[in-house]
């Protein structure tokens, strides 16, 4: 009896050793068996490409009162989401403000934004102006743009560009390097080379 006692009392000496060795395992396996949080998965790469295609197509937008904003037509038009774009193939767009003054732009390639109010026009790029009558009554003649880029701004009447740009105005002609022109203001900025031809008797 004595024996046993004496056994029992050396295990209980090596109790807390053996508890603490039992613990130390399970919680081991707990780490190792325990599933690790998934890691976030990256953000995907803003990749430009088109979301959706249209050929031989024809758009019109219109203002809230019903009057027609803009009409864009060309060979093929592709939609980039990542920057709100459409590139057109062939493009033919005409555009009229809000007093119903048409301009007309056309190239081999347009990019324009949402509501084509801002249009760079790449290849035989051409806008023109057509002619208005003024508010005392006097009739401004056509303006054209020519060049192989062209930044036009429909609704502000506003046409820019970095390359040579030719420009006329009823009879006259003008050319130069790159240019500035903004219609409302009726202020014309050109530089570089530029050169100019007035014809007598012109509408001016």
């Amino acid at each position: 009896m004595n024996a046993v006692r004496a056994l029992w009392e050396r295990l209980a000496l090596y109790l807390p050793v053996l508890l603490m060795g039992v613990l130390a395992m399970a919680t081991y396996w707990l780490v190792r068996n325990t599933p690790t949080p998934s890691q976030p998965e990256p953000a995907a790469a803003v990749v430009h490409e088109p979301d959706y295609v249209m050929r031989k197509f024809a758009v019109k937008t219109y203002a809230a009162n019903g009057q027609l904003k803009s009409d864009v037509t060309g060979v093929e038009a592709r939609h980039f989401p990542d920057t709100d774009t459409l590139e057109i193939d062939q493009a033919h767009i005409r555009s009229f403000n809000e007093q119903g003054r048409l301009t007309t732009a056309t190239a081999r390639r347009a990019v324009t934004n949402g509501d084509a109010s801002e249009v760079q026009l790449i290849g035989s790029a051409q806008v023109v102006r057509a002619e208005i009558k003024d508010d005392k009554g006097k009739i401004q003649p056509s303006l054209t743009f020519n060049g192989e880029f062209l930044h036009a701004f429909m609704n502000t009447e506003r046409v820019k560009s970095h390359k040579p740009v030719e420009l006329t105005r009823g009879k006259d002609r003008f050319t130069a390097e790159s240019m500035d022109y903004d219609n409302l203001e009726r202020v014309m900025l050109l530089r570089g080379r530029v050169r100019g031809q007035l014809v007598p008797g012109n509408t001016h």
